[in-house]
């Protein structure tokens, strides 16, 4: 029989295990099944379920709410509401386009945003104003879409222009950013 040319194992120190070396090999072995199971807590009852995410609640109801809108002891009318979510916190918000109810003509729009009452059953919060009545505007179409507010704006030139025939027409939307609503939104001067 030849001898082997490789050394005899008994020989090397490091084939020898030392109780340090199970020690250590012991408590990586802990840390990568911990590190596992905190990464995937679903995972941690075999057979179960996944938990479902919490349901988003209701957009708030345009009904009800105080609006910033002085009708002169005539009631206010909620003509248009739309709903979406406009601050990307997964709940929904309601816009509503509010003005007071007159027996005839066009009376001024208001646009306002409404959150949920801070209380179970509390009505809606105005929690901006997007459009106050104050500036003359009447608000023809209206959409919340993509997360933003859109709509068409009708308007008057100047003081001279008779209240039947708005001259004055813009598409605008606004947007949530950096904790406010941001307008955008281009005019077209020329009669409607």
């Amino acid at each position: 029989m030849q001898p082997s040319a490789a050394p005899d194992l008994a020989d090397l120190a490091h084939t020898h295990a030392r109780p340090a070396h199970w020690l250590a090999t012991a408590t990586a072995t802990a840390a990568v099944v911990a590190l596992a199971g905190l990464l995937q807590p679903g995972l941690a009852g075999a057979g179960t379920a996944p938990t479902a995410a919490p349901r988003p609640a209701p957009a708030p109801e345009a009904t009800g709410a105080d609006y910033p809108i002085d009708c002169g002891g005539v009631a206010h009318k909620v003509a248009k509401r739309a709903t979406g979510d406009l601050d990307g916190d997964g709940n929904p918000e309601t816009v509503a386009v509010v003005h007071c109810e007159a027996g005839s003509g066009t009376p001024p729009s208001g646009v306002y945003v409404l959150t949920r009452g801070k209380e179970a059953g509390a009505p809606a919060r105005v929690v901006a104003t997007l459009v106050a009545p104050e500036l003359l505007k009447t608000v023809t179409d209206f959409a919340v879409r993509d997360g933003a507010v859109h709509a068409t704006l009708l308007g008057y030139s100047s003081p001279d222009v008779p209240s039947c025939c708005p001259d004055e027409k813009e598409q605008v939307s606004w947007r949530w950013k950096g904790g406010a609503f941001v307008r955008a939104g281009q005019a077209d001067a020329r009669g409607v």
